[in-house]
């Protein structure tokens, strides 16, 4: 229920208020999504459940789409976001009642996929990071090239390379289609 919730409040907030820095963000800009830790946020130690920051890396995704115009345009398309892998880092923990943010950004893109790193931060410091490989594929079947992402996106001005570290976390978490 409470992702529901957060999800009705980032909907409303991007009505409101969909700029960044006085502007309409793009797809290739970093966004910030505020968070503040809620009872049903925690597990039985009193602090965020690692479930729950996978959810709350889907709500700083959607508000990055939904702000950059860009979960119109892939809407319009027929197509939809998955996420095909991604790892996550814990620092510090998060307690109730604390404010956070969530950094999210795209990384690049290649052949197969988006690559996002996403970052939850308190006060200035960082308490996870997560990176993040996200497919798009579409209502009637298949999967979207990275030239239609981009065709979708309006281009980009900024190099798209994935990051070499990427690459090989990519391929180390590559399941087989002859895995048993």
């Amino acid at each position: 229920m409470n992702l529901y919730f957060r999800l009705f409040l980032l909907q409303l907030r991007v009505r409101l208020r969909p700029t960044v820095r006085g502007r309409r963000p793009s797809l290739w800009d970093e966004v910030r999504t505020p968070f503040r830790v809620t009872l049903t946020d925690l597990d039985p130690l009193r602090h965020v459940n690692n479930g729950k920051y996978l959810s709350m890396l889907d709500l700083g995704r959607l508000d990055l789409m939904l702000r950059s115009g860009f979960w119109r345009e892939i809407a319009e398309r027929g197509w939809y976001p998955v996420v095909s892998a991604q790892t996550i880092t814990y620092k510090r923990s998060l307690t109730l009642g604390q404010r956070f943010g969530l950094v999210t950004r795209v990384l690049g893109l290649d052949d197969r996929a988006a690559y996002l790193e996403q970052t939850f931060v308190r006060n200035g410091t960082v308490v996870a990071r997560a990176v993040v490989q996200a497919r798009f594929l579409r209502r009637s079947g298949g999967t979207v090239s990275p030239a239609e992402l981009l065709d979708a996106a309006g281009g980009t001005d900024r190099d798209l390379t994935v990051p070499e570290w990427v690459h090989e976390w990519a391929g180390a978490t590559r399941i087989s289609s002859t895995a048993g």
